[in-house]
């Protein structure tokens, strides 16, 4: 697949080239097809070759990406063929890119299979922030569930009056005119006492 730019000045003699492969897997049942290799040539000849990792689709399907580039930053999904090429001293970068090399229809792109892998860094971070979350909550569940109760009551209550025989040794010399009157003499006594719940 041959992009070829025209007869815009600068770049008048410059294709880019992206040789596609279609292969079979009996896995998903169906046609895959992979970006292989991209090429720059200039006034035909070939000035930079760069092979391309992680670009596939099933043929039925487009492939689509924000950037696809050979810079770091961006990911490198474009990597100089050689160490000793001189793609090297090349920086491309594609934005916006959509490709699709078999079963188009009515010249438009078919359902775009995106290269936003499932598990991206924002959302790996997610995951195990919701997992700390989640064990510290668990954590607190736990203390609340076996926390005893601090409440302490106390409650003071008197005793009701009671009467106390007196002894011989407490009444003295008033034990006898009133047992001269035949009556028993009683001492009225109050206590207190208080109790404590936990």
């Amino acid at each position: 697949l041959s992009l070829k730019f025209g007869d815009i000045d600068n770049l008048k003699g410059l294709v880019i080239r992206f040789l596609l492969t279609t292969s079979y897997y009996q896995l998903s049942v169906q046609n895959w097809f992979s970006l292989h290799r991209l090429q720059l040539l200039y006034n035909h000849s070939v000035q930079a070759t760069f092979n391309a990792t992680r670009i596939y689709a099933p043929s039925s399907y487009s492939y689509h990406c924000d950037r696809v580039s050979s810079l770091q930053r961006y990911d490198a999904l474009l990597i100089p063929s050689s160490a000793n090429d001189v793609s090297k001293l090349w920086e491309v970068t594609f934005i916006d890119f959509q490709i699709q090399g078999f079963n188009i229809q009515e010249g438009h792109f078919a359902y775009a299979k995106d290269c936003a892998s499932f598990f991206s860094p924002a959302i790996l971070m997610g995951l195990v922030m919701s997992l700390i979350l989640l064990l510290v909550l668990a954590y607190a569940l736990h203390m609340l569930i076996h926390l005893k109760s601090l409440d302490r009551h106390y409650e003071c209550k008197a005793s009701p009056a009671y009467f106390v025989q007196m002894k011989d040794n407490d009444m003295g010399d008033e034990k006898e005119p009133l047992r001269s009157s035949g009556n028993e003499s009683y001492e009225l006594r109050n206590q207190q006492f208080c109790k404590i719940y936990i």
